[in-house]
């Protein structure tokens, strides 16, 4: 027997919707259908956030209850939706999605894509990032609080710059920020002043910001995750929704509402009103560019160097020995 289905216009394209009615977050009984016409009703945002970017999709087949299938290649697609060719750490390469017309992304909502995850370089160019992204993410045994506290300490670093910085909800416990930038500078450069500014914000705030890269090393302290900034690396778009079965999704908010917001009251149902009354709130991020001279002046100065890559990295250059604390064996010297 087939599988029930409706079909949706979305901007002059039809697009076809599977099994409608299945729930995929039981916590707030929304469905695929609810979750394709979300992506639909907040579109300028969402497409804002991807356009031109290669775009990871994150499939739950079966609902948040079911196994994630986190895929970089583009499944078998129409014609009208676009791809753009990436290559990885490896050297490997694929045809990733790349967003241009919010059909598409209700198109990969069909597919049971919860969450999208952008580069943060655009289709022109590849090599050069245009955003700096700083990814606040709470350990074991801190919270929203602790992660609000270490946000603010990153906007008065930002202010000190003179660099605009848009906050959201990860959709879950952490924050993100991000800046515009020039697209002029290698990932690995982009890389280096996130681990400058993470650097300054873990002097400022020494006991709740942390940069360490092995979990051993943490303790009950915020993470500032610099590792975001390497290439094939991504986070959650603005308004993606969260594999949760509350469908809580990445806010983005005002500095004066992180002040005091609950990441629990932005999700499926709540963001669309939100959205038309106050339209994008990161509408205006694409106006201006900034520098990061100033970032990459403090990372030279530093005297410390590279931290650790992620472990599916090759051994990159200037990197410090990659093993686990706990586990490396003693010096000889």
């Amino acid at each position: 027997m087939a599988s029930p289905y409706i079909e949706l216009e979305v901007e002059g394209r039809t697009v076809k919707v599977t099994n409608p009615d299945k729930i995929y977050f039981p916590g707030v009984g929304a469905t695929k259908r609810d979750l394709v016409e979300y992506y639909v009703s907040v579109g300028d945002g969402v497409l804002r956030a991807l356009r031109d970017r290669p775009t990871y999709l994150k499939r739950h087949p079966d609902g948040v209850g079911s196994d994630a299938i986190y895929q970089k290649r583009m499944p078998k697609h129409p014609d009208w939706i676009e791809t753009v060719t990436v290559a990885f750490p490896s050297g490997r390469t694929a045809d990733a999605f790349c967003p241009t017309e919010i059909a598409a992304v209700a198109w990969c909502a069909n597919l049971a894509t919860i969450d999208f995850h952008p580069w943060p370089a655009r289709r022109p160019d590849l090599e050069h990032p245009d955003e700096l992204r700083i990814d606040i993410d709470p350990q074991p045994g801190t919270s929203f609080e602790d992660a609000r506290k270490v946000a603010f300490a990153v906007r008065e670093i930002l202010d000190e710059l003179g660099v605009t910085g848009f906050p959201k909800t990860s959709g879950n416990r952490g924050v993100h920020i991000a800046v515009r930038i020039e697209p002029r500078w290698t990932f690995t450069e982009v890389r280096h002043a996130a681990i400058a500014l993470a650097r300054e914000v873990e002097r400022r705030l020494p006991g709740l910001a942390t940069t360490a890269w092995w979990k051993e090393e943490r303790g009950e302290k915020v993470f500032i995750d610099y590792n975001q900034n390497a290439r094939d690396r991504t986070v959650a778009a603005a308004y993606s929704v969260r594999a949760r079965p509350d469908a809580t999704v990445s806010a983005p908010v005002t500095w004066e509402e992180l002040a005091d917001c609950d990441p629990r009251d932005f999700d499926i149902r709540t963001m669309p009103r939100r959205f038309e009354e106050i339209g994008d709130l990161q509408r205006t991020i694409d106006d201006r560019a900034f520098v990061i001279d100033t970032l990459l002046g403090w990372y030279a100065a530093d005297g410390r160097g590279d931290l650790p890559y992620p472990p599916n990295y090759p051994k990159m250059p200037g990197e410090p020995k990659r093993v686990q604390p706990s586990k490396a064996r003693p010096s000889n010297d």
